[in-house]
């Protein structure tokens, strides 16, 4: 299997602070990584080392091609929308960013995907958190990356929203997109990756498709394997 994105020995220290702790991992074409973690376990510093956002002290970030911000999608967990802007003109704006000029229609069945098809007249700071938080997601999507990174995506979502996210991004690795997330609920780990890396102490500590993780650990599911891995 191809690779998107090879990482070697990362390494990022923020003062006395080791965040990320000669860190290795691959990102691979089609697959749904999950990255988890508790909180302070280094795994927005390694998203930014792999974005490049930020520089290792240490270690390597390989690409597979001259460009990669040109083929990646970020959704964050705040995006910085243009105030004033609807939603569609925020959708347009952001992908001008990358050459890409949508079409009315294309802007359309972006925000339809993502469950916004009502929502693209409003003002984007008008738009409930998780209406925010989708649209985000769109804006991510909005120049077709080949690579999409989303940063908690179902958090603060009600059922129903966090049901199409899931289905977006099922449908989006099974037309070839690589999909990295984060995230704190289990349940949607295991329902949504191909795979998962647990990072602690800037580390991975353990890794691998979930059921074969949930095996070899003899955990009832992935909430039992996190709290037993992460000392939680």
């Amino acid at each position: 299997m191809s690779l998107f994105i090879e990482a070697n020995q990362l390494k990022k220290r923020y003062g006395q602070k080791q965040a990320v702790n000669g860190l290795s991992l691959e990102i691979r074409r089609g697959e749904v990584l999950a990255m988890i973690g508790p909180n302070g376990a280094g795994k927005s510093t390694t998203l930014d080392l792999l974005l490049g956002l930020r520089r290792p002290d240490e270690g390597s970030v390989r690409y597979w091609c001259a460009e990669p911000r040109q083929h990646i999608g970020v959704q964050l967990q705040s995006t910085p929308f243009f105030s004033g802007f609807t939603a569609r003109e925020n959708m347009a704006m952001f992908a001008a960013f990358y050459g890409v000029r949508l079409s009315r229609r294309q802007i359309n069945d972006l925000l339809t995907r993502c469950g916004l098809q009502d929502a693209g007249k409003t003002p984007a700071e008008r738009l409930s958190g998780g209406q925010q938080k989708r649209l985000a997601i769109a804006i991510a999507m909005a120049h077709e990356p080949q690579l999409l990174f989303l940063d908690e995506p179902t958090a603060a979502l009600d059922p129903r929203a966090r049901r199409e996210v899931r289905e977006l991004v099922t449908s989006l690795a099974k037309a070839g997109t690589s999909v990295v997330f984060t995230s704190h609920d289990m349940e949607e780990v295991h329902k949504l990756a191909t795979r998962v890396i647990m990072i602690c102490g800037g580390a991975i500590i353990a890794e691998g498709m979930p059921d074969r993780l949930l095996k070899q650990y003899q955990a009832g599911d992935l909430e039992e394997l996190y709290i037993r891995l992460s000392g939680e």
